[in-house]
């Protein structure tokens, strides 16, 4: 198998700060997963990212992540080896070893978690992930949505507690249980599901998004560093790769947060008055921002990304990590062709998420 890169520390910061774009506000703190590569990086540990075309059709891939409230993790930290097990759990079950891991979304802690687990099983993580951004359930991932089963599925907390849940092909009844499994273990644990073939992976997978991630962070930094705007950088960068448009939908200060906890769920309202009008707009999420509406029309509508940027230095504000007071830039980013087709909005648009208004896409939104 050829290896596309190996991820150095060096990598990390850009890496989280990318991830954390695309994670819409959620996948959880990409802090604590980056701190957990880099400790498996300084024990001597490597992370070898492949291409997804770099494998067999045969080989066996398992998605690995932490399932919960991304809140929790700021007061529940992972040990490290929560989704090892999982992934070990799961190979049991299975009677099989896989090759490689890959995320299960691009977003946050989660593109971090499956780094941890190709450094510490000593395999390599894919370049690309099921959702192009991050999403609240295990169900909508392109990985279902083209056919790939999610169960059966490992799920494991620090304590070393673990279960495996078989659904069948009923990926929702897979979320609901495994949902039940992370509360009862304290709201967040860590899984290992989707095990599918090489060539599932290169038939259902957003490609590139681990890489594309470390750009995104990448191209951040060196506009803030030569003192050029990191919007515009952002969208001349997103220009040129599969997800095409991005744009600042507004600038403001959060004037409110509503935020709690509930079924396994960070979901709430962050309001925002623009720096430069009357206008006002509103950002629901369900641990990741869902729908933006500027003065009660939408703006931008999952699964298109609305992501919350300082306005300053463009560094991404998670959901829980919002603030009254903060000065903001809204950003909206438009996903991949094949998370819109008819399909893939059947499990992850706006209906499923029990918005009323259709989905349309951002770049005629925002025109």
């Amino acid at each position: 198998m050829k290896v596309s890169f190996l991820l150095t520390n060096d990598d990390l910061p850009d890496l989280a700060r990318g991830a954390a774009v695309l994670g819409t506000g959620g996948g959880g703190d990409p802090l604590v997963g980056r701190l957990l590569v880099e400790q498996a990086l300084d024990e001597g540990h490597r992370v070898e990212v492949v291409e997804a075309d770099e494998l067999a059709d045969s080989d066996l891939v398992i998605s690995t992540a932490m399932m919960g409230a991304p809140t929790v993790v700021i007061e529940k930290l992972p040990a490290g080896d929560e989704a090892v097990h999982s992934l070990r759990r799961l190979e049991a079950h299975l009677g099989r070893t896989a090759i490689a891991t890959i995320p299960m979304e691009c977003g946050g802690l989660n593109s971090m978690i499956p780094l941890v687990v190709a450094a510490r099983a000593n395999i390599p993580v894919v370049d690309g992930d099921g959702m192009g951004r991050a999403f609240p359930e295990l169900q909508m991932e392109t990985f279902g949505v083209y056919g790939v089963p999610g169960s059966p599925l490992a799920v494991s907390n620090e304590h070393g507690y673990s279960a495996v849940i078989d659904t069948g092909e009923d990926n929702h009844q897979m979320e609901s249980f495994a949902r039940a499994v992370t509360i009862r273990m304290g709201g967040a644990a860590y899984i290992a599901e989707y095990s599918m073939s090489g060539a599932d992976v290169k038939r259902t997978a957003i490609p590139g998004t681990l890489t594309l991630a470390c750009d995104l962070g990448r191209t951040i930094r060196l506009a803030r560093e030569a003192h050029r705007d990191p919007f515009d950088a952002l969208r001349g960068h997103l220009a040129e790769t599969i997800y095409r448009f991005g744009t600042v939908l507004m600038r403001g200060k959060i004037v409110d947060v509503e935020r709690s906890v509930a079924d396994g769920f960070t979901a709430g309202v962050a309001k925002i008055d623009a720096f430069d009008s009357d206008d006002t707009m509103s950002i629901h999420f369900r641990n990741e921002n869902l729908v933006a509406y500027r003065n009660d029309e939408v703006v931008a509508i999952v699964p298109d990304l609305i992501t919350v940027l300082d306005a300053e230095t463009a560094q991404p504000i998670t959901t829980d990590g919002m603030r009254y007071g903060q000065r903001v830039a809204v950003y909206g980013i438009s996903t991949p062709e094949i998370m819109r087709t008819p399909e893939a909005l059947a499990v992850f648009g706006p209906q499923a998420f029990g918005l009323a208004h259709p989905w349309a896409p951002l770049e005629e939104l925002s025109a």
